[in-house]
């Protein structure tokens, strides 16, 4: 086959390349590809060692078939030759030269001047000879319009009297299966290296689009676009299962960049009326008159007390949400804690007219911090004293359910629609019917946040009537 001149293959090859493959650099550039590469690399390593031990093993047995064949003619000369002589060992090579007509078999047998004597040689071959008489040398055979060239393989003896025999095969079939088997070993690793190479663009021409597609969510995403989400195509892959969490990740993001959004608002929302009405007192303040200024001055210091109270809830949701307490988790037992709590509010509601009931078992242990969940509980009795009418009854209990240490608070008050029940978790969310009651909005959010740190799950629910709280814990395992 005429090669190409090298010149013109590069001109085709760059103009293929950038004719068929707009992205060529890109792709050639990646990281996928230059693993296709080095994979390609190993393949055709892997495919020559096993294609070098087949050239070897089948070229180690065609010699050694063709040794095996020339040790028998000379195994069957020997036997002539011990009983006939040389007379009969002369005769026997000239009927095997007359009977083969092809040339296959070599034979010559000379006299101590390496004079031939009979054989189908017409001199002693001029090659080195190995120490167990072996030797390879070329034949050239004259045809009518050209001559032709190959090899034979002989061993050679040296006979009483002087005289030198060499039995030998030409083993121009061997060679020629030979470069059968090397061209077939050649083309084979030319193809492996195609395919291979042909498999790995494709494969990295789809990792990069897979990737492609990952940067250009991201980019949007960047330029301000947050429901934006990385494609899947439902195979279930590694690049499925990254782009499935990537898209919860993104999620998770937006929900709380939404969730800043809406502090802001109700905090400018919210913040707003006690502001004025701070600034409003402040005004006041400003009369000739000292009692009404005494007394503005006091309204003044409990509304600028309220919003430091509603700037520090914040910041201990904040600080909750982080995790920043977790150093502070011991063991306690959570009856203990509900009782505590109770003591504390029992007089609050008394001076309302309420009833609370604390209901405990025994022991329930859990791991905790015993600060915050005694916040937590405290804000959920709060909540039920502040809401529930006067002469209302609260109930505060704890119980062992299904190996799940649960703490209940229930109050008679007007309770909590079932489409608001998730709402009054988020930060400063009031309802209708409690915006003229004292409060921040932000005791609830307080009792998810440190939920959420312990693993615990709270649920709204009726109490018939009124609302039902309930927190429940993973218990501690001795």
């Amino acid at each position: 086959m005429c090669p190409l001149p090298r010149l013109e293959g590069e001109r085709k090859s760059g103009a293929i390349c950038n004719t068929y493959f707009a992205p060529c650099p890109k792709l050639l550039g990646s990281t996928a590809f230059r693993h296709a590469l080095l994979y390609t690399v190993l393949s055709m390593g892997s495919v020559l060692v096993l294609l070098g031990f087949i050239y070897w093993a089948t070229a180690g047995y065609m010699d050694g078939q063709t040794d095996e064949t020339i040790e028998a003619e000379i195994r069957g000369l020997a036997e002539q030759y011990q009983r006939r002589g040389l007379a009969g060992l002369t005769a026997v090579i000239a009927e095997r030269v007359g009977r083969d007509q092809e040339g296959a078999s070599v034979y010559l047998l000379t006299d101590g001047d390496f004079t031939p004597i009979v054989g189908n040689l017409n001199r002693w071959p001029d090659a080195p000879v190995t120490s167990e008489g072996w030797t390879r040398f070329r034949l050239l055979e004259w045809g009518r319009d050209k001559s032709e060239e190959h090899e034979a393989r002989a061993r050679t003896f040296l006979l009483r009297g002087g005289l030198h025999l060499l039995v030998g095969r030409d083993v121009r079939d061997l060679e020629a299966t030979r470069r059968l088997i090397l061209n077939a070993l050649g083309g084979g690793l030319l193809i492996t290296a195609a395919l291979a190479l042909g498999i790995g663009l494709l494969m990295s021409s789809r990792v990069l689009g897979r990737i492609e597609a990952i940067n250009q969510t991201g980019r949007e995403i960047m330029e301000g676009d947050l429901s934006r989400r990385v494609p899947t195509d439902g195979s279930g892959d590694d690049f499925d299962q990254l782009a499935s969490n990537l898209n919860r990740m993104l999620e998770r993001i937006e929900e709380l960049i939404g969730a800043v959004r809406q502090v802001s608002d109700n905090i400018a929302h919210d913040l707003r009326t006690p502001l004025t009405r701070l600034r409003t007192r402040l005004e006041l303040a400003r009369s000739d008159d000292p009692e009404q200024t005494r007394e503005a001055v006091d309204q003044a210091i409990g509304d600028a007390e309220e919003l430091l109270a509603t700037f520090n809830a914040l910041l201990r949701i904040a600080r909750i949400e982080s995790g920043s307490r977790r150093s502070a988790v011991t063991d306690l037992d959570l009856s203990e804690l509900v009782r505590d709590v109770g003591d504390l509010y029992e007089p609050l509601a008394a001076d309302k007219g309420q009833t609370l009931n604390i209901e405990t078992g025994g022991a329930l242990t859990i791991r905790g911090d015993r600060d915050l969940l005694f916040q937590a509980v405290a804000n959920l009795v709060d909540n039920a004293i502040k809401y529930s009418p006067e002469g209302g009854r609260i109930r505060l209990s704890t119980r062992d359910s299904e190996g799940k240490a649960e703490v209940a608070v229930s109050d008679t008050g007007p309770g909590i629609p079932l489409g608001l029940r998730e709402k009054v978790f988020q930060r400063f969310f009031r309802t209708d019917d409690s915006r003229s009651t004292p409060g921040s909005g932000l005791g609830l959010s307080l009792v998810r946040a440190v939920a959420d740190l312990h693993g615990a799950k709270i649920e709204l629910g009726d109490s018939g009537p009124g609302l039902r709280a309930v927190l429940c814990f993973d218990r501690k395992r001795d």
